[in-house]
């Protein structure tokens, strides 16, 4: 660490030579044996850098049931009936049958209405009222491990339907055995009405709440039906966009500044017929074909398609990074001189982004309802394809159309720039880092010498993964803690950053571990979720010079910042992360200060709990959380105790600032 002592106080600058030269006489490790440090922070205005303002958001894949069965908020699984396939008779689970073979016969047939989906549910009841079980016969569907139903919400039920005679159809939610309503209502039309495909849209408001129930569509009235597109959502959504409200107010909660989807591997596939197809997701949902997953290996029926994302982003505030396919799937590779109808497919989906309404693909915008573009700004060319074959063939080939087309668009590449030159141009480099807690905290320091020149990077996958970890460990918070805080450090050449994966869906864990866990009715988040709060106030504010001496550098890692509130003012944010299994005795002292401190409106915020390994879960999902408690001695020098395995934050609330106001 090169120290300018032109750039700090008088009075630490003292203090930073004494301790140099204590360290230099006696050795360090006396110094470690008391567990005693001085953290000094150059808090003058001269010596500030502005963060970037995109440096830490949030990416969303595709797995774990992240989406079909997660923030999407659609309960009915299968909606379409296509996940068995488009031969027929196929599976349509999980629908389940209500009553048995002489009853009822139920299969699938190829009579949907609609040209990309056209599997649709024959239902034949066998029995009239004198006959029929008291419930009735017909189908079921338990949503995805069960639908969450709560007292006094409404639900929005849309179905499809089609007979050749008149129709009784109830349509109900009940609890997960179907002994308890807790919302009915009927469908009850003549065979002129429902001769050929109907529409039929129905409001359900519960009387009871179960987090297992189940959506029943039974009859007492002898005769055959088809059903089709059977839609259940609720009817609070987050920003009445469709997404569900707990999980996405959870992503708010850290204010992204950008969204990178759809993935990840979800993008490739394991083969290319199973990517991510944009304009497969685009249009009326009920002519949304959904596809099979085949590297997480599930059906998605797409409800959460491009145009969602990219509306996720706008309500986050966040900027969308939008993931193409170039060609390449984790076993094939499109050749560079098949590439370029793939390239035209890239830039339409940026034109359905960001064309006027009056384009071809703005057009089909907005029709969905968004006249105005979406503010699409990046683009990562493939997911950890680098060394494929035709990666760099096709690149080129994407990276050239898009910058004629859109000069403006930031165009990111899956090679690694943090060591060697990239040999093909690039606005960002894609760095991915999965490893165990000591070399994450080691990590801390991999971009110091990063090249400054050249594109800035993008560490848009981080995460501690190994035994460290656990199902979310506080211990692996507290390496992924001192990996940001490198970060933060080193924001002159790191640009963006954003841990994963994001979600999972505790029924269906295909990823481990990840940052918010949940399931029908419950969430939360894991210590790396609450780790990450400590930097929500990063993007955009101004990084101050922080030495910490004598070296603790394998224990201590340390990081200030001034920011800036809309409602309460300036705040200079020190942040330290004790990852060792001492305390340590810390004195703190900031130098630069234009202005005084408020004690009042001062706080401090610590990450730790009784043993490094606790996690949080469903029975005590708070067990490792921050806890926030004023600091009543906040002043620029302070002596304060960092508790072993901890990541502490101090709040100074400024009563007045000057070169942070414009920022």
């Amino acid at each position: 660490m090169v120290i300018d002592f032109r750039r700090m106080s008088p009075i630490i600058a003292i203090y930073v030579i004494f301790l140099i030269g204590i360290n230099t006489k006696y050795g360090a490790c006396d110094l470690d044996r008391n567990k005693t440090a001085i953290l000094a922070v150059d808090a003058s205005a001269d010596s500030g850098r502005k963060i970037p303002d995109t440096l830490f958001g949030i990416f969303f894949e595709e797995i774990n049931h992240a989406g079909a069965g997660g923030i999407w908020a659609e309960l009915v699984n299968n909606r379409g009936f296509e996940a068995g396939g488009q031969n027929t008779p196929s599976d349509f689970s999980p629908w389940a049958i209500i009553g048995n073979e002489s009853t009822v016969f139920v299969g699938t047939d190829r009579s949907a209405p609609f040209k990309r989906n056209a599997v649709a549910l024959r239902v034949q009841a066998n029995c009239d009222a004198d006959e029929c079980p008291s419930t009735g016969v017909g189908v079921y569907n338990p949503g995805f491990w069960g639908m969450n139903i709560e007292d006094g919400k409404g639900y929005k039920l849309i179905l499809y339907v089609k007979s050749l005679d008149s129709i009784n159809i109830s349509t109900s939610l009940t609890t997960s055995d179907g002994l308890q309503t807790l919302a009915t209502s009927n469908i009850v039309a003549s065979a002129s009405d429902v001769s050929n495909w109907t529409k039929v849209q129905l409001e359900l408001f519960a009387i009871g709440s179960t987090p297992n129930g189940r959506l029943q569509l039974t009859t007492n009235k002898k005769g055959v039906f088809w059903l089709d597109q059977v839609s259940l959502m609720p009817m609070d959504t987050f920003m009445g966009h469709g997404f569900r409200e707990d999980l996405v107010s959870m992503l708010a909660d850290l204010k992204p500044r950008f969204v990178r989807f759809p993935g990840g591997c979800y993008v490739e596939g394991e083969r290319l017929s199973n990517a991510f197809r944009w304009t497969a997701s685009i249009g009326p949902w009920e002519e949304r074909p959904g596809h099979y997953g085949d590297v997480w290996q599930y059906w998605t029926d797409d409800g959460l398609g491009y145009f969602e994302f990219l509306q996720l982003a706008e309500d986050l505030g966040a900027s969308p990074v939008w993931v193409i396919n170039n060609g390449v799937s984790h076993r094939i590779s499109v050749s560079t001189t098949n590439i370029l109808p793939w390239v035209q497919d890239a830039l339409n989906s940026i034109e359905f982004a960001r064309g006027d309404a009056s384009s071809t693909w703005g057009s089909v915008r907005a029709s969905m309802g968004h006249p105005d573009p979406f503010d699409l700004k990046y683009i990562a060319v493939g997911n950890e394809d680098c060394g494929k074959k035709f990666y760099r063939g096709n690149y080129l080939k994407f990276y050239n159309a898009i910058k004629e087309a859109y000069p403006d668009i930031e165009i990111i590449s899956n090679c690694d720039g943090s060591r060697t030159t990239l040999d093909h141009p690039a606005d960002y480099y894609d760095y991915h880092i999965y490893t165990s807690t000591s070399d994450m905290y080691k990590m801390k320091d991999f971009f110091n010498s990063a090249s400054r020149s050249g594109p800035k990077a993008f560490v848009s996958e981080y995460a501690v993964t190994d035994s460290s970890a656990g199902t979310g460990s506080l211990l692996a918070s507290l390496g992924e803690a001192a990996f940001l805080i490198g970060l933060e450090k080193n924001s002159d050449v790191v640009e963006m950053a954003s841990y994963a994966p994001l979600f999972v869906n505790a029924n269906d864990r295909r990823w481990n571990p990840d940052a918010i866990v949940f399931n029908s009715a419950q969430m939360y988040g894991t210590p790396s979720y609450w780790m990450q709060h400590f930097f929500k106030e990063s993007s955009g504010a101004v990084l101050n010079p922080t030495y910490i001496l004598p070296n603790l550098s394998s224990q201590l890692a340390a990081s200030a910042v001034t920011w800036k509130t809309s409602d309460y003012g300036s705040f200079l944010k020190i942040k330290i992360v004790n990852i060792g299994s001492d305390s340590v005795n810390l004195k703190i002292m900031v130098s630069g200060l234009t202005h005084t401190i408020n004690s009042l409106s001062s706080s401090t915020t610590i990450l730790t709990s009784h043993h490094v390994m606790d996690e949080n879960s469903f029975l005590n999902p708070t067990k490792v959380v921050p806890q926030k408690s004023v600091l009543t001695d906040a002043n620029t020098e302070m002596d304060v105790v960092l508790s072993p395995h901890s990541f502490t934050s101090f709040d100074l609330a400024l009563e007045q600032t000057s070169y942070a106001a414009d920022m």
